[in-house]
């Protein structure tokens, strides 16, 4: 069995598709050839060469070795990574189709592979750091051989995808191979720095904590804040009003939610609720685990009432008011701004 990562868009744009329709594609804009009709990787290459004329030739090789396996290499009881990117989780399937080809698309979805959902959206925080290196390589399609990913995820796998038991890294027992492997991969650096931030929020910050550092971004915001003591809150964590001591036009009812699993529908709409007992005409609703698919699509028409947080969405409100916050938040969690090189395929 190998286990193969595979991107639902560089921006998570296809996650709703791969997890609605069980399946893995190829999303190579334009691929409408046959991958399994192919029986060398030179032919891939110039299908590939043909269809992007403007593409370098190191990143059609890169172009050949993430789309190659794809047809040729996975097979039936792989496992496949989803990484998602709009949510903090991760989803993890298993092959259970050979390859397909649909010429008649659409574009992109010309190719793509039946899995069953074992692991389904759970928490990053629940990996090993080493393996959530491995998942953040800048590949859309690579296979994952480091640090005994197999034995391990399926350890996690038997114990219900609960977080990891081990303490020290797994030698990489991993040999080469033809595919373009996770270890010869750049890996996702900003992801691997938010990986780090957010365990160390998990640590210092559990439970009621999480919304004291809600609170305390509101207030580097200019806000004055009145935070509910921990315990039945009547509906809200927080409340937020901005102007001289709080007696602004902007009133806010802030409820956060310090838990892993994914937040639904009826629990945001109880902050809409809220709002109306508060007399106030404006929410926000903070879910570090996370959003099930469809609430934000469907409250789409809240979108001048009611605000959605998700982790990266307090990350970004976190480094943006960072330096305004409390020293005593500050001194729980000590942050510094880095530069790093954005390696392109020209650098």
């Amino acid at each position: 069995m190998a286990i193969w990562l595979v991107r639902a868009g560089s921006t998570g744009e296809f996650e709703d598709k791969f997890i609605g329709e069980r399946r893995v594609y190829v999303t190579w804009d334009g691929l409408d050839v046959n991958l399994g009709d192919l029986q060398q990787r030179e032919q891939l290459h110039a299908a590939l060469a043909e269809r992007f004329p403007d593409a370098k030739p190191k990143k059609l090789q890169n172009w050949t070795s993430q789309v190659w396996p794809f047809a040729q290499r996975m097979l039936v009881g792989d496992w496949v990574v989803v990484p998602l990117k709009t949510q903090p989780v991760i989803y993890i399937g298993e092959i259970v189709g050979d390859y397909q080809f649909a010429g008649d698309g659409p574009d992109p979805f010309f190719h793509w592979r039946s899995v069953r959902w074992i692991g389904e959206a759970i928490p990053r925080s629940n990996f090993s750091q080493d393996l959530l290196y491995s998942f953040g390589a800048f590949m859309t399609i690579c296979r994952i051989q480091r640090n005994n990913a197999e034995g391990r995820l399926k350890a996690m796998a038997t114990n219900g995808w609960q977080p990891e038991s081990l303490r020290e890294l797994v030698k990489d027992e991993a040999t080469a191979s033809d595919e373009v492997a996770v270890e010869q991969a750049e890996t996702d650096l900003e992801r691997t720095g938010k990986d780090h931030i957010v365990r160390l929020i998990e640590r210092r910050f559990k439970g009621h904590r999480l919304t004291t550092l809600v609170a305390a971004i509101l207030r580097a915001q200019g806000f004055s804040v009145w935070q509910s003591p921990e315990g039945a809150d009547g509906g809200v964590d927080i409340l937020a009003s901005n102007g001289l001591m709080g007696f602004g036009e902007q009133n806010i009812c802030v409820e956060v939610k310090s838990g892993t699993g994914l937040v639904d529908r009826p629990t945001v709409d109880k902050l809409l609720g809220a709002m109306s007992k508060f007399n106030s005409s404006q929410g926000l609703f903070v879910a570090w685990g996370g959003y099930r698919s469809n609430v934000q699509k469907e409250l789409a028409s809240s979108f001048f009432r009611l605000r959605l947080w998700s982790q990266d969405d307090l990350l970004e409100q976190l480094f943006l008011h960072y330096e305004r916050l409390d020293e005593s938040i500050k001194s729980e969690l000590p942050l510094k701004r880095i530069w790093t090189a954005v390696l392109t395929e020209d650098v």
